[in-house]
């Protein structure tokens, strides 16, 4: 029996209660036997710790974060801490200092989740968006001068090299050519920023060539957010840029029904690092102690995690024991239910240990 070292990072806002949940279906997993065991660290990094030591981790963080399998993050972000200094402090350091540069985003319409698309019809809706995430418009290039004078000026600079580019077009490619439609839709802004983003178009048909089987298309940015609302039945594997995936992906959980059942996988596919596994909804502070998060989006995103480490088998049980009870109606309030993180906690270890999932 394999087992597999998780760091686990809760972080901050509801980031506790939904990993303490996503530990549970883990052990529920362990429990239910023939598969992998999971030694699981938790590290008190986040907005609490900067307000006592004036960083979000320690220096060494990632040094601490090598040895592990996975990473399984909550959320990041404080009413009293700047967005950019959490941000920049802890998640998007792991992102970039383990070249995590695909981050890939599923989205399907959950039975049981009432979809705002529901009439489109059951399983029409089911998208993977991947994510550029390792440069592009989050670069982290840029700078401001004269500030407070009425000439201060903000650059923020968008970065796209053409190794960045060619590597998330393959990546995105070969995970379309795996899905039965093997069909592709490249996002761009190119009829505006004439310069990364022609290139991200050239770049994207001439890796298209390497991949005779896949049907792919080209859709502007702004045109894809009325394309995912009119015609959803017409996408199914898309490919964007660090900011317009990022933005999309957030449409699309909505469309799915709520942030709270969407998941993120942060990956590097070459395996030289550990991958980072975290829901999309944030850190949701509003909530916060309610035991009102809704946790499959936690649960959706350790699939993934189990998916990257071999076990295949193990995350098709957990999202069959997801899908059974959302189909129950056993589902937090952001979805229309009633229950609490742990009643959904409890029917999905429930349903794990049952013998049909």
């Amino acid at each position: 029996m394999k087992q597999f070292k998780i760091a686990a990072i809760p972080a901050d806002g509801i980031g506790p209660e939904v990993i303490e949940a996503g530990v549970e279906v883990l052990r529920a997993l362990e429990k239910r036997g023939g598969g992998a065991t999971f030694d699981v660290t938790t590290f008190d990094w986040g907005s609490d710790y900067y307000k006592a030591y004036g960083v979000m981790m320690p220096e060494d963080g990632l040094e601490q974060l090598k040895p592990f399998d996975a990473i399984y993050f909550g959320a990041v972000g404080a009413p009293d801490v700047p967005d950019h200094i959490t941000l920049w402090g802890l998640r998007l350091p792991i992102c970039q200092g383990f070249d995590q540069y695909a981050n890939v985003r599923p989205t399907k319409i959950i039975p049981g989740v009432t979809s705002p698309l529901r009439d489109v019809g059951v399983g029409v809706l089911d998208w993977v968006i991947v994510r550029e995430n390792s440069e592009g418009e989050y670069a982290g290039h840029g700078g401001r001068a004269h500030k407070g004078l009425p000439e201060e000026v903000g650059t923020e600079v968008s970065i796209f090299t053409r190794t960045g580019v060619t590597r998330i077009m393959r990546y995105a490619f070969k995970l379309a050519q795996s899905r039965p439609r093997k069909q592709l839709t490249v996002v761009t802004k190119s009829n505006a920023q004439r310069f990364g983003m022609v290139m991200w178009d050239e770049i994207a048909a001439e890796v298209a060539a390497e991949f005779p089987d896949v049907t792919w298309d080209k859709t502007l940015v702004d045109a894809m957010t009325v394309r995912m609302v009119k015609s959803p039945q017409s996408i199914d594997t898309v490919v964007a840029t660090n900011l317009h995936a990022d933005i999309l992906s957030d449409l699309a959980g909505a469309l799915a029904g709520s942030l709270g059942v969407a998941p993120t996988a942060n990956i590097d596919p070459e395996r030289r690092y550990p991958s980072m596994f975290e829901p999309i909804h944030g850190s949701a502070f509003d909530i916060t102690g309610k035991g009102i998060a809704n946790p499959v989006a936690t649960f959706w995103t350790a699939c993934q995690m189990l998916e990257h480490l071999g076990e295949a088998d193990a995350s098709v049980r957990l999202m069959r024991a997801v899908e059974k009870v959302c189909a129950e109606g056993v589902l937090t309030p952001d979805v229309g239910g009633t229950a609490t993180t742990r009643e959904v906690t409890d029917a999905v270890c429930e349903a794990i240990r049952g013998d049909n999932v």
